[in-house]
């Protein structure tokens, strides 16, 4: 008897228990407490069939709902939300950065553009004025070459030998000497040969708005964007710069010679001339000829037809003209940045290469290529020698610094210092701005 209430009383526990882990099982299908709380904010401790029934199914449609809603949604938006937040705000601000689009600007590169006509034998000097603008300046540079028909293919041979990492900061056009009006064969033999092309400029290249022109003959001493900012400095009526042809008017060609009108007092010199050419082209100039004024490719032929037989300086002296009517196109800067000959041949007198330093080296006369003047050549053959990518004061700055000793006893040499100064902070500068700030401070 006593086994058989033992196995009675084991039979009675498993049955309590398979009951209960059914019961619980059953319970565990039901709603989570939290999805059904009571007037206080707690769930009840229990809660009557029909009440169960009622609330899942309302939690299962509105589960049906929810994952329709999220399986509509794009994948964009999806992750959008996913990031921000589910929540009604975290929507809102979406919708305001929707309505406020974040954009990072960059602003556009600023490209300088330079203009120098070369033909005969100037191949190499001009070379060496394009390897001048380019050692010290630090906008990118853009140069139009107008040479003749032989030059154009060595021009394109030299210029693409040039290290990569020089050749990623300049590009350069070519172009034929073309003259829009009158006779070529006569515009081509006015000064020196296809000097007159200056004058077309602002007729050939119509996409190009400012323009920076000089001789071939000409070396950069400090950054071509410093003259460049000069575009800044004018006035509403300015359209053109140029530095005086002397400082002197007493000693002065046009103020001794000139048999025609020209600017000012000494008149101005055009181997380095800076040009706002949208403004060239949409202003009407003054003139002698014609009361309601000319365009600038209207004026320059029959400017020429009539001051052909007084003018000696070619091009020069027929911008001379057009300014000596025009005066407030006119912007003037100083010496300094069209350094000549002059300026020291007859004792020093410019006032700006004495305070700053020469900015910008005009070598015209030939002096770059006779003994006439050895200052100026001193600097011509080192720029010209100067390897690329070399220390710029071993193999610069040094060997002029060396040979100006050589030059003390001349007419301009007696003053190196005009010479040396700014090329002496430029190549500073260039060091600072290449080296020094590259390089992290020791913590």
């Amino acid at each position: 008897m006593r086994i058989r209430g033992k196995v009675a009383l084991i039979a009675a526990c498993f049955g309590v228990f398979l009951l209960l882990y059914f019961w619980g099982g059953n319970a565990a299908d039901q709603p989570l407490p939290g999805e059904v709380v009571g007037e206080d904010g707690n769930p009840p401790r229990s809660s009557p069939p029909e009440l169960r029934r009622d609330v899942a199914a309302k939690f299962e449609k509105k589960a049906a709902a929810g994952a329709g809603a999220r399986a509509e949604e794009p994948p964009r938006r999806r992750k959008e939300a996913l990031r921000k937040g589910a929540s009604g705000d975290a929507k809102g601000k979406a919708r305001s950065n929707a309505a406020r689009p974040v954009t990072r600007r960059t602003r556009a590169e600023e490209v300088m553009h330079l203009a120098v006509v070369a033909c005969g034998n100037r191949l190499d000097e001009t070379l060496t004025m394009v390897k001048s603008a380019l050692l010290f300046s630090l906008k990118r540079i853009t140069f139009h070459i107008f040479a003749e028909d032989p030059l154009a293919p060595q021009f394109e041979e030299r210029l693409n030998q040039w290290p990569r990492s020089v050749s990623a900061k300049f590009q350069y056009i070519i172009y034929p000497i073309t003259f829009s009006v009158g006779n070529a064969d006569e515009w081509k033999k006015l000064f020196k040969p296809c000097a007159a092309q200056r004058l077309f400029l602002p007729v050939i290249l119509k996409d190009v708005d400012s323009l920076l022109y000089v001789d071939t003959d000409v070396l950069f001493l400090r950054p071509m964007d410093d003259i460049w900012s000069l575009l800044k400095s004018f006035n509403g009526s300015q359209l053109a710069a140029m530095a005086p042809e002397h400082e002197v008017p007493k000693i002065g060609w046009y103020s001794r010679f000139a048999r025609h009108p020209f600017y000012g007092v000494t008149g101005v010199n055009s181997g380095v001339m800076l040009m706002n050419l949208t403004r060239i082209r949409s202003t009407v100039f003054k003139n002698s000829m014609i009361p309601s004024g000319l365009s600038w490719e209207d004026l320059l032929h029959p400017l020429y037809q009539k001051y052909k037989n007084h003018i000696t300086w070619g091009d020069q002296d027929l911008l001379n003209i057009i300014f000596h009517y025009n005066p407030e196109c006119l912007f003037i800067f100083p010496c300094q940045w069209n350094y000549r000959p002059d300026h020291c041949m007859y004792g020093s007198n410019c006032k700006g290469a004495e305070e700053e330093g020469v900015s910008i080296l005009h070598g015209n006369r030939g002096v770059y290529h006779d003994d006439k003047q050895p200052a100026f050549k001193v600097v011509y053959d080192a720029i010209r020698d100067f390897p690329f990518e070399d220390n710029m004061f071993q193999s610069l700055f040094y060997p002029i610094q060396t040979k100006f000793l050589d030059t003390v006893n001349t007419l301009c040499g007696r003053i190196p210092q005009v010479f040396l100064k700014q090329i002496e902070k430029t190549m500073r500068k260039v060091f600072e701005d290449r080296v020094v700030r590259h390089v992290r401070p020791h913590k």
